[in-house]
């Protein structure tokens, strides 16, 4: 059994669809981001940068169990026990991870400062927004190349879709008009009509509140000090 530390983030939701693709058994904990369950000692125990998704696999790969946090380790984690959505030939395997490298080092650190600037931050920076929305269509212009090539960023569906996916579905918060990138709009709808995607992106989705539902503990807790506190 695996047990999943998640919130209804792009981050929580890649591991989500992964654990439904693959039809693995897992029970979820909800780490409400916005209460500081991140900063819990027993969640910092698993997830010492007090990030989620975290996971615990009771049946690790000695028989022992195993904790992960990172999203991209836990996909990686759960391509190789389950063997599924990641190629076994050298090169579809490299293939595939430079684009999962791709979400991880610039889909969602940029997209998610794409979110903060245009939506969580209360003053208008205009430097900020203009940067990260310009780098964010940038982004999706990168994407739609690539998948004017192939269905899917490793040719076929597999963990960097995964990865890429979630973090799509919030394109008007990102300012990006997404017919404007035919090819991904394609891909996207493609990747949303899964039922796993589905069932996946209704894991917590009730306990998802609004940006401008946010009150003042929430926005301390993501934004304020707290985040800065050494552990």
């Amino acid at each position: 059994m695996i047990d999943v530390y998640t919130w209804p983030t792009p981050n929580g939701h890649k591991v989500h669809i992964m654990l439904e693709e693959c039809g693995l058994p897992y029970v979820v904990h909800a780490v409400d981001i916005g209460a500081g369950d991140q900063f819990k000692p027993e969640f910092l125990a698993i997830s010492p940068n007090n990030k989620m998704p975290a996971i615990v696999d009771s049946e690790g790969p000695d028989g022992k169990p195993i904790s992960l946090f990172e999203s991209g380790a836990i996909l990686l984690y759960l391509a190789g026990k389950t063997g599924r959505f990641l190629p076994t030939d050298v090169r579809g395997k490299y293939l595939a991870l430079q684009w999962l490298m791709f979400q991880m080092g610039s889909v969602g650190p940029m997209f998610g400062q794409a979110h903060h600037f245009r939506g969580y931050a209360r003053d208008n920076l205009e430097y900020a927004v203009n940067r990260y929305t310009n780098e964010a269509r940038r982004l999706y212009g990168v994407m739609d190349r690539r998948l004017a090539e192939a269905p899917y960023f490793a040719g076929e569906y597999g963990i960097a879709d995964m990865a890429i996916f979630p973090w799509t579905r919030s394109y008007e918060r990102q300012g990006v008009d997404i017919a404007q990138f035919p090819n991904v709009q394609r891909w996207f709808d493609t990747v949303n009509a899964r039922p796993a995607v589905q069932r996946a992106l209704q894991v917590l989705a009730d306990r998802r509140k609004p940006v401008a539902h946010l009150d003042e503990k929430a926005r301390e807790m993501l934004f304020g000090a707290t985040q800065y506190a050494r552990r």
